[in-house]
């Protein structure tokens, strides 16, 4: 049998309650307050501007007179573009090409400095230092590095008899050689992310493998790359994003040329807006490269669980 709650019982619990809900309010309002410097931040200079460019895409925008309302016409537009088509066809390429080299060079130069040897320190720093280096720097130095005649390379392929092409000015190797420059540009940021994953993995499971009688290659294939698909994963989104977005090195070494052979769609998108003066439909492009990206990320987040290793 239940004994009646005194009325003294109940106002102590309606004021404990009260209590407890003014805590949780401020400790709300706390939080709030601490995140309230990047939400007004992203809302000034992300949210508000892509919100903009996207009522930008919807005009006919020219720098100067009155914008004029098309609906959805630039985006129609876009079907026959040719050069729209070419761009988009570049940019694929330019990522099919630096992504996998970038991520396969990077977990190869991270396995081989993982051991500990004399001078490690620095080769992990020489792989590191063009991560840091200015990439407009980077970019002209290897313009002249792969020039015709007196450039470094050619001079050395000459030294061993071999006739370097004209890499920047021929429409089959010039993006091919801006991807290389690129990997080697951005390589040094992948094998950190995976030279540290890779001294995460537990010394036992390497010594249990051993033991198991597994070779080295084995080893790095049952034991190393499940517990580094983390990593893998992480180092796989952001290089794609950055493939996809690329721009100074096409600016710098070859302007969209030789034609349209290394024109991408950033290129395209700066040269529509700053050089044919129009932003409608520069937008336009932009938020097609927008969601490209968004339906390629929420692609890979989807699948990443049926390859991707987490310990939880």
């Amino acid at each position: 049998m239940s004994l009646p709650i005194s009325t003294n019982q109940k106002k102590i619990n309606s004021n404990f309650k009260k209590r407890r809900l003014n805590s949780k309010g401020r400790d709300t309002l706390a939080g709030w307050l601490f995140i309230s410097p990047m939400l007004v931040g992203f809302s000034v200079f992300m949210f508000g501007p892509l919100l903009y460019a996207m009522f930008m895409s919807l005009h006919e925008w020219p720098l100067l007179g009155d914008a004029t309302f098309l609906g959805i016409e630039n985006y129609r537009s876009l079907v026959s573009d040719d050069t729209f088509t070419t761009s988009l066809i570049n940019t694929l390429l330019f990522s099919l090409g630096l992504v996998p080299l970038n991520i396969i060079l990077a977990m190869l130069l991270a396995t081989l400095l993982k051991e500990k040897f004399v001078g490690i320190g620095f080769f992990r720093t020489a792989i590191f230092v063009p991560v840091v280096t200015s990439l407009i720097v980077w970019a002209i130095v290897w313009k002249y590095l792969l020039a015709p005649e007196l450039g470094f390379v050619n001079q050395m392929l000459a030294f061993v008899g071999i006739d370097g092409p004209t890499w920047l000015f021929n429409q089959n190797t010039a993006l091919p050689a801006v991807v290389v420059v690129s990997v080697l540009k951005n390589v040094g940021l992948n094998m950190i992310l995976f030279l540290t994953a890779m001294q995460q993995v537990p010394g036992e499971l390497y010594e249990a493998a051993e033991l198991d009688g597994a070779t080295r290659s084995r080893q790095f294939r049952n034991v190393t790359l499940p517990l580094i698909t983390p990593t893998i994963f992480l180092t796989m989104i952001i290089t794609t994003i950055g493939a996809m977005k690329i721009f100074g090195q096409i600016y710098v070494m070859t302007r969209g040329g030789p034609g349209d052979s290394t024109k991408v769609l950033v290129y395209y998108i700066w040269e529509t807006a700053f050089r044919h003066f129009e932003m409608g439909y520069a937008s336009a492009l932009a938020f097609v490269l927008f969601f490209i990206l968004l339906i390629f990320t929420v692609i890979s987040w989807v699948v990443r669980k049926r390859w991707v290793f987490y310990e939880d």
